[in-house]
């Protein structure tokens, strides 16, 4: 019965709630110390609204703390059930593949643990909302009309991810007054950033609005800005402006919660319509029925990462 008591305690306690399932907010990693950092912040938020929940993040790759030692501190705290939330934009390779597996290898040395994994944060109106803001921070209301925007995604080598950035950025153009919604990436897909802002030229846009759709700057995020000031100084007869990206923000931290909280009480579903792990898509057969991999992060014994990996 100690154990139901600690629910309603206070102090300390309260916040080492072990009838609570516990948080854990997965991110991917990056090398540059600002993005990790913003990363860590945005931990603090969600921390700061769910005071009770234990909470912890970390990395599978590029940054510390790795996965295995957020999990060991949640045990150590008396955490007999982890939810697992992707903090992913989209559900690509990682979300659909690293993490799950990460999380398998996990419960082989914590058996005793009830792992649950929830959803990447997926298309969501809130997003389009930040978006909006963001943008709108930098093109007043009366030039919304004769201003196109340009949304940039990281780009992935997995079809799905890549088509869920399109309807994001035609979610977006839904109901707005902007004169065109076009959609780029800055790595592994196209079309790259300076080939959709030349199309944007040539489709008669005199003012284009950049908003790279990350959620923390790094290195992408900085070419992204780049190549955007080196194309207005190529085309001076267009005006770019820079609109930035989502940021550690509050919105993020109450999406967060709500994934934890629908991993714990609903029924997760995966997108498996288009999935390149089930569907035989064109040139992406040899994916189907491929086994998932754990991903392990450098500072995780086993770990065994040849250079090929970006």
């Amino acid at each position: 019965m100690s154990e139901l008591r600690l629910v309603n305690g206070t102090g300390k306690d309260a916040r080492k709630n072990v009838i609570e399932p516990a948080l854990l907010i997965v991110g991917h990693g990056s090398r540059d110390p600002r993005g990790a950092e913003e990363f860590h912040r945005l931990v603090e938020l969600v921390r700061e609204r769910s005071p009770s929940l234990a909470v912890e993040g970390g990395f599978i790759e590029l940054a510390r703390p790795p996965i295995s030692e957020c999990v060991d501190r949640l045990v150590g705290d008396g955490a007999r059930e982890i939810s697992a939330v992707p903090l992913m934009l989209l559900a690509a390779g990682h979300a659909k593949n690293d993490i799950p597996a990460t999380l398998v290898r996990e419960g082989v040395g914590h058996p005793e643990i009830r792992f649950r994994y929830g959803r990447a944060l997926g298309a969501r109106p809130e997003l389009l909302d930040l978006m909006d803001r963001c943008i709108s921070a930098v093109v007043p209301e009366e030039e919304k009309g004769d201003t196109a925007v340009l949304v940039v995604g990281r780009g992935s080598s997995d079809p799905d991810a890549n088509s869920d950035m399109y309807k994001i950025s035609r979610l977006f153009f839904e109901g707005r007054p902007y004169l065109m919604v076009e959609t780029a990436f800055v790595s592994l897909a196209s079309p790259k950033v300076p080939d959709a802002l030349e199309r944007l030229r040539k489709l008669g846009a005199r003012r284009i609005v950049v908003f790279s759709y990350f959620l923390f700057t790094g290195v992408l995020e900085e070419r992204i800005r780049e190549q955007g000031e080196a194309f207005a100084a190529a085309n001076p007869e267009v005006e770019v402006r820079y609109a930035g990206y989502f940021g550690p923000s509050e919105e993020v931290a109450d999406l967060v919660l709500s994934r934890h909280r629908e991993a714990i009480e609903g029924d997760i579903r995966m997108n498996c319509d288009v999935c390149v792990h089930r569907v035989a898509l064109p040139g992406f057969e040899e994916k189907v029925g491929a086994a998932a991999t754990p991903h392990y992060h450098p500072d995780e014994p086993g770990h065994e990462h040849g250079h090929h990996h970006h």
